[in-house]
């Protein structure tokens, strides 16, 4: 049984011939940037375990230096929140592109503790709007029919950057040293925001995109007009952030979000390190089989879209349709807690690659901010999502350098399983009925 968005985005297609597929393409922008964004992110947990031996950096202080990142980076994301709203995705995005590319070529030539905390705080800072950008173009840009599978498309591009590309690194770094890391990485990011400021536009000023694509989007339930109703340029209102911080169902997606990102962030930070220090595995052999996981993950985002637009297509609620890949992937998420009774390195990837596929089946998160928001304050909305949830950038590697107890990760381990295990709970408890929420 269709729904009446899917009802009427078919009528207006037929009324105006076939629609072309411009959406399909801008997904494909998204989820290279994607890529290059969690590549920017986890360079340095590739580079850890030479940089710190080459700098003499203990676990505890290692632990402040990948956790700097998030510091900024979750600071900044209620007034990145709020530009996302005021300044268009064409010209927003390439400067963030851009600037946090430069700070990730200057990692490479860094040489203290200090210099990796300063330039790490850049990173997290110009990332900061990154994400609610990406939710802001795919709300203008696609029906409610089709929002779960392009988020958990460009979504799944953290996770088959990391995974297929990953040994690529610890290749330059093994024959060029862990400076080249952030070279090559960065100087990749540069050159894709000129790309980025030539390509991309808004669905009506998409010359791509014919007239039955944009109704298509539109009576689907996408915001074609988005960037010029919020082209007023209204300054900050704390009453709007008061809004987006008084509703339990906001709540519960902000808290739901923390947890799923604890799983995200050991993965992208303490990972490979627990392979080769705690697991004893040699570092070309734990780089590859450190594969294995993100392209679980992968398979976990791509299953997560797909099934949750299936059924939305169906007939089903989006409650139901959005909620039981997420409620389900945190759950598998704690199959993770198995790798601390398993001692051979098969096995050991297995619960992880599991506890990662839960991850990824979890991660099209974004598309409650889509269904939730309200419409005047997607951007913010999503700011305050992203906030609470990336708060786990900071605790996660801080809490882990502590839990470690000489050479047992178990605690560590068991913290990750915890915090999926509320993150179910969160969505399963709080939520409630997925509604686009009224001022």
């Amino acid at each position: 049984m269709q729904t009446s968005a899917s009802q009427g985005a078919a009528q207006a297609a037929a009324n105006l011939g076939k629609p072309t597929r411009s959406r399909y393409f801008i997904m494909v922008l998204l989820f290279v940037t994607v890529v290059i964004n969690y590549l920017d992110r986890s360079n340095l947990s590739i580079a850890a375990p030479h940089l710190a031996k080459d700098l003499a950096i203990d676990p505890v202080h290692m632990g402040l230096v990948l956790s700097a990142f998030g510091w900024t980076y979750a600071a900044m994301q209620i007034p990145g929140g709020w530009l996302v709203d005021k300044v268009s995705p064409r010209v927003l995005y390439p400067l963030a592109i851009g600037l946090w590319s430069l700070a990730t070529v200057g990692l490479g030539f860094v040489g203290s503790f200090i210099g990796l905390i300063v330039l790490r705080l850049a990173v997290g800072a110009l990332e900061a709007p990154a994400y609610p950008i990406n939710n802001r173009v795919v709300t203008s840009w696609f029906p409610e029919s089709e929002r779960a599978t392009a988020i958990g498309f460009y979504t799944s591009g953290q996770f088959v950057g990391l995974a297929f590309l990953t040994p690529v690194l610890i290749y330059l770094q093994q024959t060029f040293g862990w400076h080249m890391v952030f070279v090559v990485t960065g100087g990749i990011g540069i050159v894709w925001a000129v790309i980025w400021y030539a390509v991309y536009r808004e669905p009506k000023d998409f010359k791509g995109a014919n007239e039955a694509e944009i109704a298509l989007i539109e009576q689907g339930g996408g915001l074609v007009d988005l960037d010029k109703a919020n082209s007023t340029k209204a300054p900050f209102q704390w009453r709007d952030l008061g809004i987006v911080l008084s509703k339990r169902k906001l709540w519960g997606i902000y808290l739901g979000q923390f947890c799923l990102t604890s799983t995200l962030w050991f993965f992208l930070t303490w990972f490979p390190t627990y392979l080769v220090q705690y697991r004893g595995m040699d570092f070309i052999k734990a780089g590859f089989l450190a594969s294995v996981p993100f392209l679980a993950a992968f398979f976990g985002v791509i299953c997560s879209g797909l099934l949750s637009d299936w059924l939305v297509r169906r007939g089903y609620s989006l409650g139901i349709a959005r909620k039981l890949p997420i409620i389900s992937g945190l759950l598998i998420s704690t199959a993770i807690f198995g790798a601390n009774y398993v001692d051979t390195p098969a096995l050991i990837i297995a619960c992880l690659a599991i506890a990662f596929f839960g991850n990824g089946l979890a991660s099209i998160t974004w598309s409650m901010v889509s269904a939730l928001a309200p419409a005047r304050l997607l951007g913010l909305t999503g700011g305050v999502f992203n906030f609470v949830g990336n708060l786990s950038a900071i605790c996660v590697p801080i809490v882990i350098g502590f839990l470690v107890e000489g050479d047992n990760f178990a605690p560590a381990i068991t913290y990750i399983a915890v915090m999926a295990l509320i993150g179910a709970l969160s969505y399963g408890l709080l939520v409630g009925k997925v509604e686009r929420i009224e001022e």
